[in-house]
């Protein structure tokens, strides 16, 4: 099988567009596709816990989510703590990036701790989102529903925090308790924690 390694873009260093990497998604998916039909292996299975609802905490189980299924992954990401607002239609939309005990923030703790800071870092983090044309939380969502990854939300969770599963993306699987997440986990070739 050749690939080809050719980019659509200006040049090496021009970001790739939001068209390219769906038109590149795409044609994975189809070769993996065909791959896995001429190999009959069973789908390979990866598990992702989310615990954290922060702006940078919302990003790597979405973007190990989504590229996972774009290679043939039966993935499910389980909800927990503070994780269920990345799965909260509202909440997902105003997350927020702690600018305190975050190593790799231009500021300094103590600067960070003065009042309004995290709103600062969190509108910096966001312009860089927009200026990178980076996806949105809710665009991961949407792009990982519709390749076949399973969101579930800590029905514990739901209860401790008084969550409304109204409020929650169409898609989201309500109800889940951790033994399913275990169960789910123990027959997974990949389980990670975020």
């Amino acid at each position: 099988m050749s690939t080809d390694t050719t980019q659509t873009s200006a040049s090496d260093d021009d970001p790739i567009s939001r068209r390219e990497l769906e038109e590149r998604i795409a044609e994975l998916e189809d070769r993996l596709a065909d791959v896995e039909t001429e190999s009959g292996d069973e789908q390979p299975k990866m598990s992702i816990i989310a615990t954290k609802g922060t702006l940078d905490m919302a990003y790597p189980p979405l973007i190990l989510a989504s590229t996972a299924a774009a290679f043939g992954y039966e993935v499910t990401i389980f909800h927990t703590f503070w994780g269920l607002d990345i799965l909260h239609e509202e909440r997902s939309k105003r997350l927020k990036l702690s600018s305190v005990g975050n190593p790799n923030m231009p500021v300094p703790n103590v600067v960070g701790a003065l009042p309004g800071m995290d709103r600062v870092t969190t509108k910096m983090m966001e312009k860089q989102i927009e200026d990178n044309d980076t996806a949105t939380i809710e665009e991961l969502i949407e792009t990982s529903l519709d390749m076949g990854v399973e969101f579930q939300a800590c029905q514990m969770t739901i209860d401790l925090m008084d969550y409304d599963e109204d409020d929650f993306y169409d898609g989201v699987t309500v109800g889940v308790g951790a033994a399913t997440a275990i169960r789910d986990m123990s027959v997974s070739d990949i389980q990670l924690l975020v």
